[in-house]
Parts: structure tokens; C-alpha cells; sequence
């Protein structure tokens, strides 16, 4: 008897090892990861001669671990410092096998650039794709998956992010995860960002989210953003269109990612920059900059640095938010956060989406139960761009008016009494 009880002891004790294995299970991005990254503003510019301040290089990614924390980005919860595409040389080592980072560019090694970033309290991130090669033409995994899981562990790697060029579609359902317990094997924690629903998406089959969760902290589900308004609010539309089969998969450990931060760069106003911030912490979406740092303008810095928008997007219930309501060319977007009420009501966060381009802003007056809030005792509202403008309590039958530039975004915290 107690034989038989030892088999099926030791028998669960298996299953779960191999169940801990398989799945990625690493406990981290318990929160939506906030850094910086290269791919939007630098691209892959390697010609360091012509732009030596631009070009992908040991010095662009020392320059900003810098300036992230000199400016005051990683005391607002900026911490990852990710270099994407354009890293590598074009061919691996004849004798290793391993990937060799570009010897120009990156004279030093990664351990030395990881050591940098380390030293400032931040955290290093690391572009590949899972393919023959990544999108712009450099040695991918395939066939290498477990020597460059190691080879990122053994480069302090604390953030991955696998990308999809020169794959076959039909394997990623299983080569995203091969990849991940790849990593997890090594002992090294690092945050898995897969790109596989995107390509899916693209190519019209449906990711099997369920996977995604088991498997990755972040994906990114659609296309890549590019710097103008036009293709944030075609990701936005998306986000919305698809949100009943999207929205639910969004949590702690497993976020959707709609892409990076505009912000900083050229393509957004004031406003629109403001649009994207508090969409993307309704949405839960990583916060990940890729701009400049040394030549974002004041205003758009406080839209990053803004601890109240932040606290949103960084909310510890990690429920990712909806657009629930469309009049008159105004968008609502809400997202259930804390406090929460001993009865159970959320508080939330509201944002007011422009898409109107007539020349003034535009007043419009809502009922709060339009909203879907109905806590009996009403909410205390406040302007999350204006932390001073306290607005005063809101019943649920209470009219609530605001005004919204076009193309802009009004955003406030009503929190529940």
C-alpha cells in the first residue's frame, strides 16, 4: 500500500515538474513591462560614420541606459533598455556556432553593455526572430534555438523579444514555446516577448491565446505602429474591433502589446500624444518608448513621466480595458482599477477619444451609468492630466460633461466611494 502511494506521490510530483517545464512559468511582467527601445526611431541606421549618434551601436544603448535615468525616466518605473533588429554581424561564429554581436558597433561585447546597463538599476533587452533569419537579414534561431537561449543567459539577458521574418507560419505554435522553455532551462529569469499572433493575424489564422498565456508575457498581436496618427488609430481600431476575443487574455504575466510609444518623436501633436499614453493604459499595454531621449520636448516628457497615468497602465489587478461606448465621433474608453470597494465596485479609468477634426474642441455631456458605473455611493472624480482638477462626486445618474480636443483625449480617474 505505502509502495503504491509513493508511486502515485512521486507521479504527481512528475507531472508538475513537467508541467513547470513545459510552460514558461517564470513569474515575471506581473505588471506591464515599461523600457525603451530602438526599432522605432533608429530603425536599423548602421552606418556610423554618417550618424554617429543614431546608429546601432554599444554607444546608442549606453547613451540612453544614461539618459533614462539622468532624465528621470526609470524613477517613473522605466526599466528596460532593449536593443532590436540590425545587432549581429551577418554570419555566426565558424567554430561555436554562437551569435556574435556586430564587432564595429559593439566593440566591447554584450557583457560589457549588459554590465552598463546593470550597473544604472535597469535591465537589458534583446531582439531576435524565430526564423532563418531575422527581418532585416541576420542570423535567426532556427536550428541554434537552445545555444542562443544560453548565449543570452550567459550575456545576462533579462528581456527577449522573438520575432517572426523568414518563418513558417504553421511552426510557431510550437517553436514560440520550444523557445521559451528553452529559455526557462536556463535558469536566467527572462521576460518572453513572442510575435507570433501578428503574423498569424496577417496571414488570417486565429492565435490560440490560451497557448500565448502558457507560453509568453507579452505578444504583439497586429501590425507594427509607424509614426503617425493615421497608424495609431488603425492599431486602436483594431484593439477595439477585436476586443471581445482579445481583451479577456490581457493579466498579470501575460500582456497583449499593441506596440510601442510614439511619443518623442515626429509624427504625433500634443494632443495625440496624450491620446496614445491614456489609451495604452486602458489598454494595459507595455509601455515601451522608442524615441530620442535627449531631444524630447518638455510637454511630451511629462505625458511619459506622468506618475498618475502610469499608476493606470501599472494598476496591480492587471484587467486590460474596453472601449464601451461611440457618439457624435467621441470614443469611451474605460478599465477597471483600484480601489475596489468592500461591496466590490472597481473604480475606473475613463478616456474620451476624439476622432473628430472640426476645429474646436467639442462638448460633450454623458450620464455616469452610460458608462457601466453603478456604485450606490457614487465616485470621486479626477483629472489624471491635471491631478490638481478634483472634479467633485459623480452619482450614477449624475450628467458628466467633457470637452475633448479634435484628435485628443480627456482622461480621469473615478474612484469609487
Amino acid at each position: 500500500m505505502y509502495g503504491t502511494w509513493g508511486v502515485f506521490l512521486g507521479g504527481i510530483l512528475l507531472l508538475q515538474v513537467l508541467q513547470l517545464s513545459m510552460g514558461l512559468d517564470n513569474g515575471l511582467a506581473l505588471k506591464p513591462p515599461m523600457g525603451w527601445m530602438s526599432w522605432e526611431r533608429f530603425r536599423c541606421i548602421t552606418d556610423c560614420k554618417l550618424y554617429p549618434d543614431e546608429c546601432i551601436s554599444e554607444k546608442l544603448f549606453r547613451r540612453h541606459a544614461d539618459l533614462l535615468v539622468s532624465e528621470g525616466y526609470a524613477d517613473a518605473g522605466y526599466e528596460y533598455v532593449i536593443i532590436d533588429d540590425c545587432w549581429l554581424e551577418k554570419n555566426r561564429d565558424n567554430d561555436t556556432q554562437k551569435l556574435v554581436p556586430d564587432r564595429k558597433r559593439f566593440p566591447n561585447g554584450l557583457n560589457a553593455l549588459s554590465d552598463h546597463i546593470h550597473y544604472q538599476g535597469l535591465k537589458f533587452g534583446l531582439y531576435q526572430d524565430y526564423g532563418t533569419n531575422t527581418c532585416a537579414g541576420y542570423p535567426g534561431v532556427i536550428k541554434h534555438m537552445k545555444l542562443d537561449a544560453q548565449t543570452f543567459a550567459d550575456w545576462d539577458v533579462d528581456y527577449v523579444k522573438l520575432d517572426g521574418c523568414y518563418a513558417n507560419i504553421s511552426d510557431m505554435a510550437t517553436g514560440y514555446p520550444e523557445f521559451g522553455r528553452l529559455l526557462n532551462e536556463t535558469g536566467r529569469p527572462m521576460v518572453y516577448s513572442c510575435s507570433w499572433p501578428a503574423y498569424q493575424e496577417d496571414a488570417g489564422e486565429m492565435p490560440d491565446y490560451e497557448s500565448l498565456k502558457q507560453h509568453c508575457n507579452l505578444w504583439r498581436n497586429w501590425d507594427d505602429i509607424e509614426d503617425s496618427l493615421e497608424s495609431l488609430m488603425q492599431i486602436i481600431d483594431y484593439f477595439a474591433k477585436n476586443q471581445d476575443r482579445i481583451q479577456p487574455h490581457g493579466g498579470p504575466g501575460h500582456w497583449n502589446d499593441p506596440d510601442m510609444l510614439l511619443l518623442g518623436n515626429y509624427g504625433l501633436s500634443y494632443d495625440q500624444s496624450k491620446l496614445q499614453m491614456a489609451i495604452w493604459a486602458i489598454m494595459a499595454a507595455p509601455l515601451i518608448m522608442s524615441n530620442d531621449l535627449a531631444a524630447v520636448r518638455p510637454e511630451i516628457k511629462a505625458i511619459l513621466q506622468n506618475r498618475a497615468v502610469i499608476a493606470v497602465d501599472q494598476d496591480e489587478l492587471g484587467i486590460q480595458g474596453r472601449r464601451v461606448l461611440s457618439r457624435n465621433q467621441i470614443e469611451v474608453w474605460k478599465r477597471p482599477i483600484t480601489p475596489v470597494t468592500k461591496s466590490g465596485h472597481h473604480s475606473y479609468a475613463v478616456a474620451f477619444v476624439s476622432r473628430r477634426d472640426d476645429g474646436a474642441p467639442y462638448r460633450i455631456p454623458f450620464t455616469v451609468k452610460e458608462f457601466g458605473l453603478t456604485n450606490p455611493n457614487g465616485y470621486n472624480v479626477q483629472d489624471l492630466y491635471d491631478v490638481s482638477n478634483k472634479l467633485g462626486i459623480f452619482q450614477s445618474e449624475s450628467q458628466f460633461i467633457t470637452r475633448v480636443n479634435p484628435n485628443g483625449v480627456t482622461f480621469y480617474k473615478f474612484t469609487a466611494l
